[in-house]
């Protein structure tokens, strides 16, 4: 009998300048249906809907948080927005993933200014969402929801949990500075070819190769949304290991 996958719940925060919740229905996409409690897109899919009050902290939050820059027009609406319409749904696999991804685009669709995701500390101005949805592959999904995190040593994802997979970290010296080589290797990751486990080699002859070896867990307790259930993943180079030896 296979193992349960863990359990991910991802939220997502959409902030609009809405006049009150009637010009937010009017203007949702042919077919969304929203209830005091829930978002239903067309297929049926349906999300937990959380309005959430305006704070003096998000516009700032939000705007340093963009992977790409908001156009002016959408860091104005976020400066003035009345309310976050919060989203919150079941991630752990690339088709809940793009579900989430649709559900939020409707709220940008209906007058939101971007998103916001808790689970990485990730924010998309509302035309570069419509644009990831649209494509909807691994690598928009990837790009959409997993962040990198630089430190001293290492560098670290943040997010990979919404799409299903273990966390990845690699040493510093082992990346250059744009960051391609842990950037191929979440878009390795994402196009689930083959999950990467404990003691898989990545690479080939022409390039870098690297071990991967599970990890401790990430700083983040099991109730932070940041949280990976799927542990970590550090890739180490088969040089420095052969070196070691």
């Amino acid at each position: 009998m296979s193992a349960t996958p863990p359990s991910v719940h991802v939220t997502l925060r959409i902030p609009g300048a809405w006049s009150h919740p009637g010009e937010l229905v009017e203007r949702l996409p042919a077919g969304c249906r929203l209830t005091p409690e829930t978002l239903r897109l067309p297929d049926g899919a349906e999300l937990e809907f959380i309005p959430m009050p305006p704070d003096d902290q998000f516009p700032d939050i939000f705007a340093s948080s963009c992977r790409q820059p908001a156009t002016d027009d959408e860091l104005a609406t976020v400066g003035r927005y009345t309310v976050n319409i919060g989203l919150k749904g079941p991630g752990g696999s690339l088709a809940e993933a793009h579900t989430l991804m649709r559900a939020a685009a409707a709220i940008v669709q209906a007058g939101g200014a971007g998103v916001f995701i808790d689970n990485s500390a990730l924010a998309h101005g509302g035309g570069h969402w419509l644009a990831l949805t649209d494509d909807g592959g691994p690598d928009a999904l990837s790009f959409a929801f997993v962040a990198i995190v630089s430190g001293e040593d290492e560098l670290w994802t943040m997010g990979l949990h919404v799409l299903g997979f273990p966390d990845i970290v690699m040493r510093r010296s082992d990346v250059g500075p744009d960051g391609e080589e842990i950037i191929e290797v979440i878009r390795y990751v994402c196009r689930g070819d083959r999950p990467i486990a404990d003691g898989d080699l990545l690479g080939d002859e022409h390039g870098p190769r690297f071990q991967a070896a599970a990890t401790a867990s990430d700083e983040w307790s099991a109730g932070s949304p940041m949280h990976n259930p799927f542990g970590r993943l550090k890739l180490t180079s088969l040089k420095d290991i052969a070196e070691g030896n």
